[in-house]
């Protein structure tokens, strides 16, 4: 039998090396920047941001919430939307589905209760509230049961920047989301995060491949300062 297709791979290198050599050598098309982008930034919140509180925080580059911050700011001067989302639940946690049933400690995801200080954004964060539009979501995807595919819509956005954690999780989730609903999707590789560089660097791996951009964060800083 020829074999033209591939049997899967085994190889000693690392998620980071693996993803690093498919950078270096790019086999396929970007995506691009279009006429009109939106950040959207994914759980900013205090239960994954701040290591010095919570079991659930996690911290990949030290100047994740900087970069984003400094995006945003440029794509509020360019007129351009920006999103944030953060993760909460009701009381009884009924709103949580499925997704809340594996666990139920303290630190589990359907005990982000609305108003606490779990759900409440990083106050590194710069967010403009008359401006940004804000959103509690329920579960990975910041398209999901959110006004965000409206609002994109209505702002005639092209282009979807994605930052926000986990990699391999909510931020994944949102790119496949976004480039499914035909956005150009790009994922700025500093401001992104997650537990295990394996998880990042594989998810930042596939995301390059199959359904994103994956860019520095200083070519989205490049695109807005030329508009």
């Amino acid at each position: 039998m020829t074999i033209v297709g591939t049997r899967m791979i085994r190889d000693d290198r690392t998620a980071r090396q693996i993803f690093e050599d498919v950078m270096a050598n790019p086999a396929r098309t970007k995506f691009g920047f279009g006429e009109k982008l939106a950040i959207v930034n994914v759980d900013f919140q205090n239960a994954y941001t701040r290591i010095d509180e919570f079991k659930t925080a996690y911290e990949t580059d030290p100047r994740q919430i900087e970069h984003v911050n400094h995006i945003s700011a440029l794509a509020r001067a360019k007129g351009m939307p920006v999103i944030w989302t953060h993760v909460a639940y009701a009381e009884d946690a009924g709103d949580a589905g499925v997704w809340g049933t594996r666990t139920n400690t303290p630190d589990s995801l359907q005990n982000i209760k609305y108003g606490s200080r779990r759900h409440a954004f990083d106050e590194r964060c710069e967010i403009d509230t008359a401006i940004d539009a804000i959103y509690t979501k329920r579960m990975p995807s910041a398209f999901f049961e959110t006004p965000l595919a409206s609002y994109l819509v209505w702002h005639k956005v092209d282009t979807v920047i994605v930052t926000g954690g986990s990699t391999s999780g909510c931020v994944r989730a949102t790119a496949v989301d976004s480039l499914s609903r035909g956005y150009r999707t790009i994922v700025p590789i500093e401001t992104c995060a997650d537990k295990h560089e394996s998880y990042h660097f594989a998810n930042l791996t596939d995301l390059q491949l199959k359904y994103a951009d994956v860019e520095p964060v200083q070519t989205v800083v490049d695109w807005l300062e030329a508009r």
